[in-house]
């Protein structure tokens, strides 16, 4: 995530901490706390982040500090959410005034998903990836930048991440690549969104919760 973090944030919270590798890896923060539903790696993150708690955000949420973090992270989070606009409005209340919200989520209009839907007339979930099947909300650039503004966020920075595109080796793999170029090329660039597997973002509360 680099580019999304803000300069030396003191007190940092991530939602879906996992093993607490990326909050881990944030130098300069005087406290960390995770969130981790999966009570294995909630044990892991104990020993890189200072408080972890074990559970849902929603039912652990109370336990958090109110207008506390200058820095709440959510990678790969919101998609998992059954009100993700809910959500988002209630990290607001537990970052501080200048505080900032950096997260990503997968682009539901990736160009491999666009072939699998479109050209196959199918949707297959799988076990990671974007068509996740524990998924429960789906992004493109455009819906993530309407839910963040209506939740009361004034967005910073957003933009794709990992947007190579390759043909790769499966069967559909050439045709699939050759229409995403054809795509992208048919509309001088206005469809170049679909070479992205996820859009990160940084955002802070424009107005108080």
């Amino acid at each position: 995530m680099g580019g999304y973090l803000p300069a030396n944030p003191r007190r940092v919270l991530e939602i879906g901490c996992g093993e607490g590798n990326f909050i881990g890896g944030i130098t300069g923060a005087s406290e960390t706390w995770g969130v981790e539903p999966d009570a294995t790696a909630a044990l892991a993150a104990a020993s890189r982040v200072d408080n972890v708690l074990t559970g849902r955000f929603e039912d652990v949420a109370p336990d958090l500090p109110l207008a506390y973090f200058d820095l709440v992270i959510c990678n790969d989070v919101i998609e998992h959410m059954e009100d993700h606009d809910r959500f988002l409005r209630m990290l607001r209340g537990y970052l501080t005034a200048g505080g900032v919200l950096i997260g990503s989520v997968p682009n539901m209009r990736n160009y491999k998903v666009l072939f699998e839907l479109l050209v196959l007339k199918d949707w297959r979930y799988q076990d990671s990836g974007i068509l996740d099947r524990t998924h429960l909300r789906f992004f493109t650039e455009r819906s993530l930048r309407r839910s963040l503004t209506d939740a009361g966020y004034r967005i910073e920075v957003l933009r794709g991440m990992n947007g190579s595109l390759s043909p790769g080796r499966s069967k559909w793999a050439w045709p699939r690549f050759l229409l995403a170029c054809a795509a992208i090329g048919l509309t001088l660039g206005g469809a170049r969104d679909i070479r992205h597997v996820q859009f990160g973002f940084r955002a802070s509360p424009c107005q108080p919760p």
